[in-house]
């Protein structure tokens, strides 16, 4: 067919050309069931305090963190993620391993409250320790990988007992993936999944996050988080959480880090997460606040770019609000016109 440059025959702006054709044809699309919710509980808190660095987070209460999992589950959000910030921390990071300490709590605070939904407990030790590190140390003050697996191993059997249908593996030790899942195992939470941050980036955009959960951390976590230069380094510890039993995987930050997520999902067949961290919300909300960016469109395309790259789960700290906007029947008055 002889082709009159001024009458393209090829038009792909046709598939454009309307709502509901753009709609028809789009090959990402982001779902409430693919979101998962991060919560902070505070001990002792008696009402929500909003953290500064993070609008619109806040530290819950155990009424508002009712509150706030009623919502996600009938938004059709798909898990909720708790941390814990506890009142005291020593050096071995005990709270972490107590049955009644925060943590525990809440699991049990949201077990009652989530109708169902899933509950990840956060494991590690970062909240919990005076020096603000994610493991123990050793006598010249560097991360004693092999006592810190033993300290994970009892607190995952504290974290199922309490009720978590899923653990976030979340400190970066060599072989914590086999070391709890043995423990698991020998106490007979067969059950209980494993979701490994297998690669997780030492990012500059976690700074909100230590505000939100109080962290006493002096120096720097290069020696067991990954390098941001490394991209065939993560492939190596995924590989090696899934050997080790991982259910899930997470690549942590995920905006920073899209290729390591598609390279993720091209190299394992569990399901992949990646983490919307604290840095990368408080950038958006505060463009959104200047008035330089339309809030609501900036973050539906950077969850869909998540999405798009491999990350079947998404952990965000908009996982009710989005899944607000895309469920059919949400009114803002349903819940209290928090996000009117």
């Amino acid at each position: 067919m002889t082709s009159d440059p001024f009458h393209p025959v090829q038009r792909p702006r046709r598939l454009r050309t309307s709502p509901g054709l753009r709609r028809l044809v789009s090959e990402t699309r982001l779902h409430p069931a693919d979101l998962i919710l991060p919560v902070f509980v505070g001990e002792g808190l008696k009402d929500p305090r909003p953290i500064q660095s993070m609008p619109g987070v806040v530290q819950h209460c155990r009424s508002s963190l009712v509150d706030a999992l009623q919502e996600a589950a009938a938004l059709g959000v798909g898990g909720v993620m708790v941390f814990g910030i506890p009142l005291k921390k020593d050096a071995m990071g005990s709270g972490a391993v107590d049955p009644n300490g925060i943590l525990s709590q809440a699991i049990r605070w949201s077990v009652e409250a989530s109708r169902g939904l899933p509950i990840i407990a956060d494991l590690c030790l970062d909240e919990y320790t005076d020096h603000g590190h994610c493991g123990v140390l050793d006598r010249a003050g560097r991360v004693d990988n092999d006592a810190t697996l033993r300290q994970y191993a009892a607190m995952g059997n504290v974290l199922a007992e309490a009720g978590a249908s899923v653990l976030g593996m979340s400190g970066m030790m060599d072989g914590q993936i086999a070391a709890v899942r043995s423990s698991l195992d020998a106490a007979g939470h067969y059950d209980t999944s494993l979701l490994a941050y297998a690669a997780k980036y030492a990012s500059a955009f976690y700074g909100p996050f230590r505000e939100a959960v109080q962290s006493s951390l002096v120096g720097d976590r290069l020696t067991y988080q990954q390098d941001p230069a490394n991209a065939r380094e993560a492939e190596r510890e995924v590989a090696l959480d899934v050997a080790e039993g991982a259910d899930i995987v997470m690549v942590k930050p995920a905006l920073s880090f899209l290729d390591v997520v598609a390279r993720t999902k091209a190299t394992t067949s569990v399901p992949v997460a990646a983490y919307v961290v604290s840095g990368e919300y408080s950038m958006v909300e505060a463009a959104a606040a200047a008035g330089v960016i339309d809030r609501q469109r900036a973050i539906e395309e950077l969850l869909t770019s998540v999405s798009r790259a491999g990350a079947d789960l998404i952990v965000t700290y908009w996982a009710s609000q989005v899944a607000g906007w895309l469920h059919p029947c949400w009114r803002p008055e349903q819940f209290g016109g928090r996000f009117s």
